[in-house]
């Protein structure tokens, strides 16, 4: 089978939410300086490159990231693709060729190409859900939605689109890089760092195929 990891490279320069620190990787032990072994220091925003939001992340008695199931975390995935949007709306998910019993639901549009090309500025005009699209996952029993961007609402929304969804326990997955991934139900595996108490978290985000590789 094959694996493909569609989480963003951690590193400096990248897009990063507008007010966050930016990420930072140093080095601070060296072999080469007479240090025992090399060490280094990470410090970033939970919400830095691919990552997920938890329920508390808008809302004061949500669930923490550690408290997230894993059940959901894991398993079969739709990828779309979305290359022409701005805003997906609902009737942009309702013309998807949605499988059955689809209940983690990844959209690729053309903010991946901007993952693929390391464009390092944050770009406003990155395409997101409306708050009518964040009702229809709802409605049509989506568990889990991925976007290619920071933010699954768009950069001017209110926190609207993020609200309906993690009231009704629907975890978000951001900063995916779908460049390379082509439309079609595949395994998730997506496993957030377990960070106790916070509202998010850096994860490790991998497709596999579910026929073998020709």
């Amino acid at each position: 089978m094959r694996i493909l990891d569609i989480s963003v490279l951690l590193q400096n320069p990248m897009p990063v939410w507008p007010g966050d620190e930016e990420f930072r990787l140093r080095r601070t032990k060296q072999l080469e300086a007479g240090d025992a072994v090399n060490a280094s220091r990470l410090e970033c925003n939970v919400h830095a490159g691919t990552h997920v939001d938890a329920p508390r992340h808008f809302l004061e008695k949500g669930c923490t990231v550690e408290q997230l199931p894993l059940e959901i975390l894991i398993g079969p995935a739709q990828v779309a693709y979305l290359p022409e949007v701005n805003a997906i709306g609902a009737e942009d998910l309702a013309t998807l060729a949605l499988s059955p019993g689809t209940g983690r639901l990844l959209l690729r549009t053309r903010n991946s190409e901007l993952w693929a090309a390391e464009i390092p500025d944050f770009r406003p005009d990155y395409v997101a859900l409306t708050a009518e699209a964040a009702h229809w996952l709802v409605i049509n029993g989506i568990r889990l939605i991925g976007i290619d961007y920071l933010s699954v609402q768009r950069f001017q929304d209110s926190r609207l689109t993020h609200q309906v969804l993690l009231e009704a326990g629907v975890i978000i997955l951001e900063g995916l890089n779908l460049a390379d991934v082509a439309p079609g139900v595949y395994e998730l595996i997506c496993l957030p760092l377990r960070l106790r108490g916070a509202e998010g978290a850096p994860a490790r985000a991998v497709l596999r195929t579910l026929t073998a590789k020709e």
